[in-house]
């Protein structure tokens, strides 16, 4: 039982839900805890669409400097691998996740909201990619997430200066995608993901991967990608369903099955 993030769902949501007071403080402990829940949430079938949230404070304030203060160059080493395969096993989650944005997403805490498909921010939120302040640079993803998400002049803005961005310039910039109230932003991110719970599993899965792997390579690999994705989806149930529902009833009334 982990005893810093649990993982929470309710009618097809899963909640991957930080709770390490006073700030979700991301030690070494909290990141093992986020891939073992994140693992869960990719295979547990009554999950449909993942939330991720720390709760109505903050979401998460960075790395654990206590923690990596002592570390040397050969601590670092053999931590640095993990520290990012465990915030990847987030973004690698097969259904759409949304990151619910409280407080400060700081450092880690950015990087963590970066592996999510979507950000919701309340209007009080503050994002950043610090590091540099402390003498080093973003190591979860920071440098490759945050570029492919605002571009690289944005990101070098961010990560040169470690300066703090509120809400509403990250919504500007593309960093979050609504920006909304601090009473609704963890009510608006479950709304949307349970959209997603009568929704039909694999092609979700499908548009996901083709998404995020096509952005990797050239046009025409990402179009070779995408037709082995469109053509293995017609092998699916809902596929059957989705087809049949729309010639005998028009758009949008298919109930799927998730197979």
């Amino acid at each position: 039982m982990s005893e810093f993030v649990r993982l929470e769902v309710a009618e097809g949501v899963g909640t991957i839900r930080l709770d390490r007071p006073k700030m979700n403080a991301l030690n070494a402990q909290v990141q093992e805890e986020i891939r073992a829940v994140a693992h869960e949430a990719a295979e547990r079938d009554d999950i449909k669409a993942v939330v991720v949230y720390g709760g109505e404070r903050v979401f998460a304030a960075g790395a654990d400097i206590k923690e990596m203060a002592d570390m040397s160059y050969t601590d670092m080493v053999r931590r640095s691998g993990k520290l990012q395969s465990s915030f990847s096993a987030v973004a690698k989650i097969p259904k759409p996740v949304v990151a619910a944005i409280t407080g400060y997403a700081l450092g880690g805490g950015c990087e963590l909201a970066l592996c999510a498909d979507v950000r919701f921010a309340a209007d009080t939120a503050v994002l950043g990619q610090p590091e540099i302040q402390l003498g080093i640079i973003p190591g979860a993803g920071g440098t490759q997430r945050l570029t492919r998400l605002v571009g690289p002049s944005k990101a070098k803005d961010l990560v040169f200066t470690g300066r703090f961005v509120p809400a509403e310039e990250a919504l500007a910039i593309g960093l979050v995608d609504r920006v909304v109230p601090a009473e609704q932003v963890y009510d608006e991110a479950v709304a949307w993901a349970r959209q997603f719970a009568g929704a039909a599993t694999y092609a979700v899965r499908a548009a996901k991967e083709c998404i995020d792997r096509g952005s990797e390579v050239d046009l025409e690999t990402g179009l070779e990608i995408e037709r082995q994705q469109f053509a293995a989806l017609f092998a699916t149930e809902d596929r059957t369903i989705g087809m049949e529902s729309f010639v005998e009833n028009g758009p949008g009334k298919a109930r799927f099955v998730g197979r």
